[in-house]
This record gives structure tokens, sequence and C-alpha cells, in this order.
């Protein structure tokens, strides 16, 4: 009876150990999305290398902001900066490519992102369409910044151990 009640505190433990933590988007935030003009390698490629440009001066406005209200402002006030970006972009690698930037209330499909739903709505974001805008697109969230990773950074799995699971496997 004993061992019996120890496996059972030691499996409750580990249901509470294990359970993740899910990060969710604020009702107070501001997205950001870069709409690909297609699905085609070269227009993907495109959205990865105007995504990668933008991202240190991004980085550098919001990884700083506390407020939502300074984030606005920031973005706002750099709107002209990120739209001479994009173009400098563009004109290296499809000169012929245009674009728009919009910031405000845009719509966002859903989205199912680690096992969390977002729904499809309008929300306060940045977005900068490339051509048709058609394709496939980046998104995150500027404020609070959950999302911006360097240009050379990479998601990898990550593989999560438990002492408690390892004193299972360890004596029975």
């Amino acid at each position: 009876m004993k061992k019996l009640v120890i496996i059972l505190a030691i499996i409750t433990a580990l249901l509470v150990i294990n359970k993740e933590e899910k990060i969710v988007i604020p009702k107070e935030a501001i997205r950001f999305r870069v709409i690909a003009n297609s699905n085609e390698e070269k227009d993907q490629i495109l959205k990865k290398k105007v995504v990668n440009n933008l991202n240190s001066e991004i980085r550098k406005l919001t990884v700083f902001d506390t407020s939502l209200e300074n984030s606005r402002k920031n973005i706002q006030k750099n709107i002209p900066e990120f739209s001479k970006i994009v173009k400098e972009t563009l004109e290296k690698n499809e000169p012929k490519q245009d674009f728009t930037i919009d910031y405000g209330m845009n719509y966002f499909p859903k989205k199912e992102f680690q096992g969390i739903v977002y729904e499809e709505g309008e929300y306060e974001s940045l977005v900068i369409t490339l051509g048709n805008g058609m394709g496939e697109n980046f998104w995150c969230v500027l404020f609070p910044p959950l999302c911006l990773l360097d240009s050379e950074e990479e998601v990898k799995d990550v593989e999560y151990t438990s002492f408690v699971k390892e004193m299972i496997d360890k004596y029975f």
C-alpha cells in the first residue's frame, strides 16, 4: 500500500511539474506581419530578407519599450525608416516588387502556434505587404516584445527532464 501511495504522489508531482506554461498574446498588444507576394520560393525568400533587414531596427525600438503608448509612438515615428529598409531590400533583390506599409487595425487570420489558437480578427498591428500579399506571412508581437529573434537564431526542440521522473525510471 505504501508503494502505491508513493507512486501516486510521484505521478501527481510529475503532472504538476510538467504542466507547460503557454505564452498568450495580451489584449493590449501590437502585432507585426510581413506578407509575401506569393508562396513561390523566390517570394518567400524575399519575405525573409525583408524581415531580417527590419529586425535590428525594430528590435532597437521595441526591446526597451515598457508601455503600449510609447511603442505606438515609436512605431509611427519610424514608419519612414521601415519603408526605406523595405525599399532598399526590394531594390537589391526584386526591383519591380511593390509594397505597402499599414499601421493600425488590420485583419489577422486564425492561427495556431505552439498549441495556442489565436482567433482571427482585427488587431493593432504593423503590416508590410509585398506585391499582391497572397503568400504565407511572418508574424510576431512587437509589444510586448515576444518573438523577435536574431536572424541567425533558430528555434530548436527542447527536451525537458524531471528529477522525479528520473528517480522513478531509476528505481522502478
